[in-house]
């Protein structure tokens, strides 16, 4: 007797969102000069030389690479935490990650070994997909909340963590940390905070969830964005002494490891500040570019208080035809907001990752279509 390899009733994966558009793809990439990707937030512009030299050079290839991050690599977080954010963490409260994506989707399920009786992931109603996809994963609830003081009680009861995200994607917006960090502390939930587009905060100081103590918190942070190192995997989390040493250890049994390559490289990274000033000034330069690319189709998309994303409503609330229109006018590939949950209908996201002559390029090609 042969047993299928699925079972019946097991989970099967939905379709990833950003695979529906490549039905779109071909009206783009027939116009001359080609597709103009801004559907995924992946950077185009050149990481640091210094960074490079070290991935190159490190002399790390042999061993294996201390999980938790070696540590220069736990020193070198903890100092841009202090240089760049202002908050005095040690070392022994920050551990390294595989980027950033796999910590996401794998919290839940390392939180819920730890309290099994519970079974609820909050996070925010508009956001990245995989919050939700975590949670699905951990066979837990995805429970979407739109403001933390509205989270009902019966939700509260059950929460193995909350998510905040800020600057948020796809929204840009920025989260009330010191409101999310009483809340999880006077409900004993701990609050998991993604602050991946820190460096890109534009209203206001760069912000973080530690600046309010590390009790009961987890901040999560990223190379990919900040030093367009995002084919290099490296990011780290930091916070609550226990929960770093918990999930660490977890981490540690289950063979997550930075490659010592990528860990010296961003050993770098952190280390040098020079760069991400320069790729501020890049992305704020490109979010303009494409405000008045849209602007000349009557899509008035307001500038994000922080990240290099544009949230702009669809006329007539019809995401998915202006999705179509920048394809095919503009051979731009952008993302319906639906992908990021159902209070996203009526928007799309514009990730302005594209070097300036290419999003000039879709606003010409929009002029001359209008």
């Amino acid at each position: 007797m042969t047993r299928s390899v699925t079972a019946v009733g097991g989970f099967v994966p939905p379709p990833y969102p950003y695979d529906r558009l490549d039905d779109l793809k071909p009206a783009a990439e027939a116009l001359p000069g080609g597709l103009v990707d801004l559907s995924i937030g992946t950077p185009c512009d050149p990481p640091p030389a210094v960074v490079v030299e070290a991935l190159a050079r490190s002399d790390a290839e042999r061993g294996y690479p201390a999980s938790i991050g070696s540590s220069a690599y736990r020193e070198a977080a903890a100092g841009w935490l202090a240089r760049r954010l202002d908050v005095s963490i040690g070392p022994a409260q920050v551990a390294a990650c595989v980027g950033t994506k796999e910590l996401v989707a794998g919290l839940p399920q390392w939180l819920r070994l730890r309290q099994p009786h519970l079974d609820t992931v909050l996070y925010p109603a508009i956001s990245y997909p995989t919050y939700a996809m975590g949670a699905t994963l951990a066979r837990c609830r995805a429970v979407p909340y739109e403001h933390i003081e509205a989270i009902e009680s019966a939700d509260t009861e059950r929460a193995l963590c909350l998510w905040v995200n800020t600057p948020g994607n796809p929204t840009g917006a920025l989260a009330d940390l010191e409101t999310a960090a009483a809340w999880g502390r006077a409900c004993g939930v701990p609050v998991l905070s993604d602050e991946c587009y820190v460096e890109f905060t534009w209203s206001g100081p760069p912000r973080t969830i530690l600046q309010h103590g590390p009790d009961g918190v987890l901040a999560v942070h990223s190379l990919s964005k900040r030093s367009n190192l995002a084919g290099v995997r490296a990011g780290f989390y930091a916070g609550d002494a226990d929960l770093v040493r918990y999930v660490s250890e977890l981490r540690k049994h289950a063979g997550f490891m930075v490659p010592g390559p990528v860990q010296a490289a961003a050993v770098a990274a952190w280390g040098d500040d020079a760069h991400v000033d320069e790729q501020r000034t890049r992305y704020r330069h490109r979010l303009e570019l494409m405000r008045s690319a849209l602007r000349s189709i009557g899509v008035d998309a307001p500038a994000p208080d922080g990240a290099f994303y544009l949230w702009a409503p669809a006329p007539d609330g019809d995401a998915w035809a202006l999705t179509r229109r920048l394809a095919e006018q503009g051979g731009a590939l952008v993302s319906p907001g639906e992908f990021y949950g159902p209070a996203g209908a009526g928007y799309v996201r514009v990730a302005v990752v594209q070097p300036d002559d290419r999003i000039e390029l879709v606003a010409q090609r929009l002029t001359d279509a209008s």
